[in-house]
């Protein structure tokens, strides 16, 4: 899949006095029929070159069309103690350029931002080990090797599965510490709706929206709960996880997945790293169609999956977004075995797959109804197909 970032240093230092040490233009072009707003990147080897080595703590965006500093976030991407990528969120029009300054200022701390709104994400070992991460959209969670455990032991409260659950909030601040203290208190409590949303979705031994397994003769295989966890990165603009699954099927597939989810994006982007020596075009990635009510849409030569449901009578969207080129082919099975009704795409994936899997609930009020959720879902893979370009001068 294509790097969603493109940077390139096209000047040298610029002494500016009055607190400011160095200062240069970022331009970033987007050259889609639709407004922008994403977390993008400039990388930190070319921030230390353009700033002579001054800690990048003190770098500040200055957004000229609102004369403010805009929230920035750095991230140490191989977990070294040096961070490795400089985040901040672009607003720009279609077919449209906005220009910002990066300065390095020495009381920076005093000028930045604290962010309403973040993404967050974390272990949850109060929760018999689930993985949660959330932003100001949409929230996911999966599960790990102490709900495994209790289900494979016969004790109560355990969950099987490696697939991606989803939770509908509908405000846009952090809810998984929340419920999940709620829940302490009150066993059940985010399967209600208090006001900020809840979990009504049932994932069980299905894929959830974005779980993967190996499909071959007519049969899914899947792997148990994940074995082991990293947390990369939590701050305003990006959270960035990874986790590890234990080897599984006759093929001892292993996967690692790197999870991230920006800020205002309803997509988390999933990039795994497998290995084993799988069958051809049989490595996949799942919906489920739970009942098989709700109506499915598949387009592979866009790459985008969607499968539109009621869950407790709310009008609910998810999708798949993924290169194209790597797509084998897409199809839903229907079965009457519990949990296996489901929308599934087959991939030439051998030992790298990047893909996009996320979800709209119309009570968030992000989209009205499934032409709007069509629309967001063609949008996401356009955007992962045209990114925005971005020039530090």
């Amino acid at each position: 899949m294509k790097k969603q970032i493109v940077v390139s240093v096209l000047a040298a230092l610029v002494f500016t006095g009055c607190g400011v040490t160095d200062k240069h233009e970022v331009v970033v072009d987007n050259n889609l029929d639709f407004d922008r707003i994403e977390v993008v990147s400039v990388k930190c080897a070319d921030l230390q070159s353009m700033f002579g080595g001054n800690d990048l703590e003190n770098v500040l965006v200055f957004d000229p069309q609102t004369s403010q500093y805009l929230v920035s976030q750095l991230v140490d991407d191989d977990q070294d103690g040096e961070p490795d990528e400089f985040l901040f969120q672009a607003r720009v029009k279609a077919h449209s350029s906005s220009t910002y300054r990066l300065e390095s200022k020495e009381n920076a701390s005093d000028l930045k931002q604290v962010p309403a709104v973040k993404t967050f994400s974390r272990f949850v070992p109060e929760r018999i080990g689930d993985y949660a991460w959330e932003n100001d959209k949409v929230a996911f969670r999966t599960y790990g090797p102490e709900a495994e455990r209790l289900v494979k032991d016969g004790e109560p409260g355990g969950t099987l599965s490696s697939g991606i659950d989803l939770w509908l909030k509908r405000v846009d601040y952090s809810i998984i510490d929340k419920w999940y203290s709620g829940n302490l208190q009150q066993p059940g409590y985010y399967h209600k709706d208090h006001g900020e949303g809840y979990d009504p979705y049932h994932v069980g031994s299905s894929r959830g929206t974005g779980g993967t397994g190996i499909w071959e003769n007519d049969s899914l295989y899947i792997s148990d709960n994940f074995t082991a966890y990293r947390t990369i990165c939590t701050g305003p603009l990006r959270t960035t996880f990874e986790l590890d699954y234990a080897p599984w099927s006759q093929y001892e597939v292993k996967e690692t997945k790197q999870i991230s989810l920006d800020l205002g994006s309803n997509f988390s982007k999933f990039d795994i790293s497998i290995s084993g020596d799988i069958p051809n075009d049989s490595y996949t990635v799942g919906i489920t169609l739970h009942e098989g009510e709700g109506s499915a849409d598949i387009d592979k030569d866009n790459g985008a999956f969607s499968h539109w449901e009621l869950i407790d009578g709310v009008p609910i969207g998810e999708g798949i977004v993924i290169d194209p080129a790597m797509v084998a082919d897409g199809f839903t099975t229907n079965s009457n075995v519990p949990d296996q009704k489901q929308l599934l795409v087959t991939t030439h994936a051998r030992s790298k797959l990047t893909y996009y899997a996320g979800f709209a609930w119309t009570k968030s009020g992000q989209v009205e109804d499934e032409a709007d959720w069509a629309e967001l879902l063609q949008r996401q893979a356009k955007i992962i197909a045209n990114p925005l370009v971005v020039q530090v001068h």
